[in-house]
């Protein structure tokens, strides 16, 4: 990896921790109390982020030749499948149970929310399970 991508990983992941924290998305009452219905203001920081990542995927590719940093623009194509099925239902269940999801539990530690190390055990116990998993 080039210094320079390295520096925009850094800069991106510290925008991200920042707009994490500046929402109120790495407080678990926040968004569990959005999970109960009690709170809508998180629709609108997940509708805002779902705009723009809509209007990037869409139109990145026809304005810019090529990712700013080097590579070429790809294809995924989605596969609806019974793991993604029940990784996403256990995904949410952890979700709706503690409140915190990994991104937001990252950028939660930044803020000194040092209980946020258990949310985080727990997920990487969960993804070192599913990869132990997966290689069987």
């Amino acid at each position: 990896m080039r210094a320079s991508q390295v520096v925009a990983v850094l800069v991106c992941g510290m925008l991200f921790g920042f707009g994490l924290a500046l929402s109120t998305m790495v407080s678990p009452e926040v968004v569990l109390s959005f999970l109960q219905w009690r709170d809508a203001g998180l629709m609108l920081v997940m509708g805002g982020a779902l705009a723009v990542t809509l209007l990037a995927y869409r139109f990145g590719p026809r304005v810019l030749k090529r990712p700013l940093l080097g590579g070429e623009f790809g294809h995924h194509v989605a596969v609806m499948d019974r793991d993604t099925l029940v990784g996403a239902a256990i995904f949410g269940i952890g979700w709706g149970l503690c409140g915190v999801c990994p991104g937001p539990a990252i950028a939660g530690l930044g803020t000194g929310q040092v209980e946020l190390l258990w949310a985080l055990a727990g997920i990487f116990a969960g993804a070192g399970l599913q990869g132990w998993r997966a290689s069987r």
